[in-house]
């Protein structure tokens, strides 16, 4: 199918985050931009659509008195896949066998695919994309010397050029050595901006390189008039939505769109880990350990993420204050207020902690299946222990 030509992504269209595209235009139009840009904040906050923004208007020959691009000269015309000579994409990829070394540009049919739909996605969209639900992603070493071809060449259109690099911390120490010295001083006119989940994650020697801009969680307010005016969502379910989404756009476009399926696996899965280690069923916990390991080393992190998530929100539902305080969808709330009493001062930290340290052990490549099975056999004793 060809691609047709768009107006493309502006500072307008991008959801709330005011304060981040004020400080990007004031930094733009004194030609004070940095050469290499670190946009740091959680993942749905919006990071992508702006640089998208930010990228457009840089590549604009004549950019408004706002920073906006005109929309009419070839510097800012994109496809609907962001297709632009001088605009290049890294973000990291799976190993199809395990003597490949992929570059982000065998997968940039996949990657075009999701920018056209639009500017908000998450690891596990990405990762879906790529058919590798069970594999890590990362950014390999060939990465560097692909980038660093691309911008040996003379800019087409003789202005700037703009790499956007999502997951920086997605990247090893030999990927990130390699990119250093492109990154530190990259050729002319040319602009680096890094979007990154985690940036505490980010190798010391990338991060000591860049500027950081941080891009915090979207105000509910911002994401419910977005539903409202961009999506005719009826004015109560996007007040609704907005606070079940915790700042995220993502989270709020699946809520909206109905498309709830992973968190509804994670909540099936969360309950039976809670409910076999408070029961001590011995063969219903190493089942629970077999199926957490078959799921792969990204989709464990989740959900020992959301694991982590329902713990916070059972702590909270204690203390019975207003439900502002707290996060739930219906099929959580029901389960949550049952179990809620197991949760106490006594014991959250340690829950807590326990999920961490799992989900930094995943992370690690550490035996998925000795890792959740030491954490249903540690919840035996915590989810046992009293409160005062």
């Amino acid at each position: 199918m060809m691609e047709t030509e768009t107006t493309g992504l502006t500072f307008g269209d991008v959801a709330g985050q005011t304060a981040a595209k004020r400080h990007l235009v004031g930094l733009m139009l004194a030609d004070r931009l940095p050469h290499a840009l670190m946009l740091a904040g959680p993942s749905g906050a919006g990071k992508m659509a702006l640089a998208l923004a930010l990228s457009r208007s840089l590549l604009c020959q004549r950019p408004t008195a706002e920073g906006e691009p005109c929309g009419c000269c070839p510097g800012c015309r994109m496809t609907a896949g962001w297709t632009h000579p001088d605009l290049h994409f890294s973000f990291p990829v799976i190993k199809k066998k395990s003597t490949d070394q992929p570059l982000s540009d065998d997968y940039l049919a996949q990657w075009r695919g999701m920018l056209a739909d639009g500017p908000y996605f998450t690891q596990a969209d990405w990762l879906g994309r790529l058919g590798g639900e069970k594999e890590q992603m990362q950014h390999f070493v060939g990465e560097a010397d692909s980038l660093q071809q691309k911008l040996s060449l003379r800019s087409s259109q003789g202005g700037r050029r703009v790499v956007v690099m999502w997951l920086p911390e997605r990247m090893g120490e030999a990927t990130a050595n390699k990119l250093l010295k492109l990154v530190e001083e990259p050729p002319s006119g040319t602009h680096f901006l890094l979007l990154s989940d985690e940036p505490d994650r980010v190798l010391g020697t990338i991060q000591s390189r860049t500027q950081r801009l941080q891009v915090p969680p979207l105000g509910e307010e911002d994401v419910a008039q977005t539903l409202v005016q961009r999506y005719g969502t009826e004015a109560g379910e996007a007040a609704r939505i907005g606070h079940l989404a915790q700042g995220s756009m993502t989270r709020a476009l699946a809520l909206m769109r109905g498309q709830e399926g992973t968190e509804a696996e994670w909540l099936e899965l969360f309950k039976q880990l809670m409910r076999t280690a408070y029961g001590r069923q011995i063969k219903e916990m190493r089942a629970w350990a077999d199926t957490a390991a078959a799921l792969g080393r990204e989709r464990q992190r989740s959900l020992l993420q959301y694991c982590q998530r329902m713990v916070r929100e059972s702590f909270i539902l204690n203390f019975r204050q207003p439900k502002r305080l707290n996060y739930l969808s219906v099929d959580e709330q029901v389960f949550l207020s049952r179990f809620a009493p197991f949760v106490h001062e006594r014991n959250v930290i340690g829950i807590t902690r326990l999920l961490d340290e799992a989900e930094r052990d995943i992370e690690q490549n550490v035996n998925a299946r000795m890792v959740m099975t030491d954490v249903v056999m540690r919840l035996t004793v915590l989810l046992l222990t009293k409160g005062y």
